[in-house]
């Protein structure tokens, strides 16, 4: 005797109940995607891209709800979850790499073209330069205040066009004209909406954050704290180094103007006694380069042709008149 419609879906519902059970038991990790404008062929290729990674699990809203509320007394992290599952939605269930399961699924898109009355996930920008169209079809492109100009005997675009902006409703004339220059502006696929992850839910911009980033917000706070801390004079583990410094700062400078040495400050006022001394060696070296100087200048004089001798006769012809 062959099962009715009515059996069937039961079996249906308790195939799914059994599947989702386990995905739940055996998971600790799921994202929650829309699948909005997602084809069946499309979802076949993600699936092969996780398998082994993740599952992926679609169904009605209100079947899993109930699934898992049911779920609930034996996980209580499971009542985070249920909120999240509403509207065309599925849960990717995986114990991996959350960042690179969602790598993964939104690396799947497929271009599509626009359609009228929906809603515009990105901008979208028509590029100048020629559109192939005879000036005959002038006229569409002025209805939407496009400026255009006649070149080579087709129509070209003068200017880029902000056509349609993200979140508006796309109109039947911008359907029209991107179909016209044959564009897509859209992909579509499965996008992550929320991360749910041992019983905390948060946005899936939080799997942005490297390590890197984490790090530097880490070290920013502590920073802060320090500088509050020296700043109102309350001593804090972030604080206790810049304290410690500077106490010894004061001590060192009680010491120069005291003329009293302690065992720390030896190595510095050793230094500072060393320093003049340096400074004194130098200067005398200076004095000896003089001094060659000046022997260099002798050997001139040396080697310089001697003048002749006055014997007080006033030269060759000062005898004539004595």
């Amino acid at each position: 005797m062959e099962a009715t419609a009515g059996q069937k879906r039961k079996e249906r519902k308790k195939r799914y109940k059994v599947k989702l059970e386990k995905a739940i038991q055996e998971f600790k990790n799921v994202l929650v995607v829309t699948v909005d404008n997602v084809g069946s062929f499309q979802m076949q290729k993600i699936r092969i891209a996780l398998r082994g990674q993740a599952e992926i699990l679609m169904g009605k809203n209100t079947l899993m709800r109930m699934i898992m509320r049911e779920q609930i007394a034996a996980n209580p992290k499971l009542e985070t979850l249920v909120p999240q599952i509403r509207g065309n939605m599925g849960l990717i269930f995986t114990n991996g790499d959350l960042a690179k399961i969602r790598t993964i699924v939104t690396a799947n898109k497929v271009p599509a073209v626009a359609k009228s009355g929906t809603i515009a996930p990105t901008d979208v920008f028509v590029p100048a330069g020629p559109t192939g169209l005879d000036p005959g079809q002038t006229s569409f492109f002025q209805a939407l205040n496009i400026g255009t100009k006649i070149v080579r005997g087709a129509i070209e675009i003068a200017n880029d066009v902000h056509l349609i902006k993200k979140g508006d409703k796309v109109t039947s004339s911008a359907v029209a004209l991107l179909g016209k220059l044959d564009i897509k502006p859209f992909f579509y696929g499965c996008v992550v909406k929320s991360v749910y992850e041992n019983g905390a839910v948060y946005p899936v911009e939080i799997l942005d954050i490297t390590p890197e980033d984490l790090m530097s917000r880490f070290f920013g706070g502590v920073r802060r704290i320090a500088a509050i801390g020296l700043a109102i004079g309350y001593p804090t583990e972030a604080s206790l180094g810049h304290n410690i410094a500077n106490g010894f700062k004061k001590l060192l400078a009680l010491s120069a103007t005291s003329g009293y040495q302690f065992k720390e400050s030896e190595a510095f006022f050793s230094k500072a006694a060393a320093a003049p001394v340096a400074v004194e060696e130098k200067k005398e070296e200076k004095p000896a380069a003089g001094g060659k100087g000046k022997e260099k200048e002798k050997k001139k004089e040396e080697e310089a042709p001697a003048e002749e001798e006055d014997d007080g006769t006033g030269g060759g012809f000062g005898g004539m008149f004595d």
